[in-house]
């Protein structure tokens, strides 16, 4: 029985995945109907429930969405182990930067998100800016809350200073929980006194948990998504239901950003999260680090994942920033 109900959502994704990559012919800004899509995609996959059995169908799903829309050509999967953290090289089966690394943080609220998963964005970041990806599994809520996730970041980061990588030679990439990751990795770095990264790379980064921003409301009707249930069950399962979200370590939009590196930051006009991104951008220019936002119209959450030519520019927008840091 469990199995069947297994299949079932599988199955339902996967025939609205398929609709949802264009197809020879089609027109890939068709927004309309692809938005629809999407929306279909998360009801299956972003019930926001942290039941096991809804959180076992969402991982699933998120698997397979992977399999199908992770690039497959031009870049080879290194899988491996840091202590108990899976972990993964992403690198371009061409000649490429071995001077500088990406260290990508998969987003998923803190609840989802697996290599697999990952797969998707850090293909995408080694074709874009040209340096072999790490990514790694962190530990998900509600097994694991706060703070086992950004314990894994922290031993990641020295995995890479032990490999002799310098601060200034690694790239901090991370989209949705993800970015609140890098923000809380740089935060806790600056706190131990230690180097920062060369910049960050942050799509869709989920910065307030307060969710103070205007988006959050102005926006509820159109995310195709997020909703403010959604994002009020996975910050219960990773803070607890009576954390303090104003605090830095969940908030990074709270902190004190001096000192933190430059900073990308991308984000579509249909999310609630976009005002996340418009305070952050407008924080670190008070806090005097240099920071660049891109707003795109008509684009959801975490648009970059998908096979669409608003996702090719943005991730064509973060080759040249890198290229432009470095």
């Amino acid at each position: 029985m469990a199995e069947d109900r297994q299949r079932d959502p599988a199955a339902r994704l996967s025939a609205v995945i398929r609709q949802l990559i264009p197809q020879r012919g089609q027109d890939s800004d068709q927004l309309g109907p692809m938005m629809r899509a999407i929306k279909a995609v998360h009801s299956v996959t972003g019930s926001g429930s942290t039941d096991p059995e809804d959180l076992e169908r969402q991982r699933a799903g998120q698997e397979l969405f992977a399999r199908l829309v992770t690039p497959s050509i031009g870049v080879k999967a290194s899988p491996f182990h840091i202590g108990s953290i899976p972990a993964e090289w992403i690198s371009i089966e061409q000649g490429h930067d071995r001077r500088h690394v990406v260290l990508y943080c998969h987003g998923g609220g803190y609840t989802c998100g697996q290599l697999g998963y990952a797969r998707i964005l850090a293909s995408k970041l080694a074709l874009a800016s040209g340096c072999d990806v790490l990514s790694f599994e962190y530990r998900l809520a509600p097994e694991h809350p706060y703070p086992a996730a950004i314990q894994d970041a922290l031993a990641v980061w020295d995995h890479l200073m032990y490999m002799g990588m310098g601060a200034r030679d690694v790239i901090l990439a991370g989209d949705s929980a993800g970015g609140n990751l890098v923000l809380e990795l740089c935060l806790k770095l600056k706190e131990q006194g230690r180097r920062q990264p060369r910049m960050m790379i942050l799509m869709s980064p989920w910065t307030d948990m307060t969710c103070s921003g205007l988006s959050h409301t102005d926006c509820a009707d159109i995310d195709p998504m997020l909703s403010a249930e959604y994002i009020a069950s996975v910050r219960a399962a990773y803070t607890g239901p009576d954390a303090d979200w104003t605090q830095p370590c969940y908030s990074p939009l709270f902190g004190d950003l001096r000192g933190l590196p430059p900073a990308l930051i991308q984000v579509g006009t249909n999310e609630i999260l976009r005002s996340d991104s418009e305070l952050l951008h407008h924080k670190l220019q008070e806090a005097n680090v240099y920071s660049v936002l891109e707003v795109y119209d008509d684009c959801w959450h975490v648009f970059q994942q998908m096979p669409i030519r608003r996702a090719a520019l943005a991730m064509e927008s973060i080759g040249r920033f890198v290229q432009r840091i470095l």
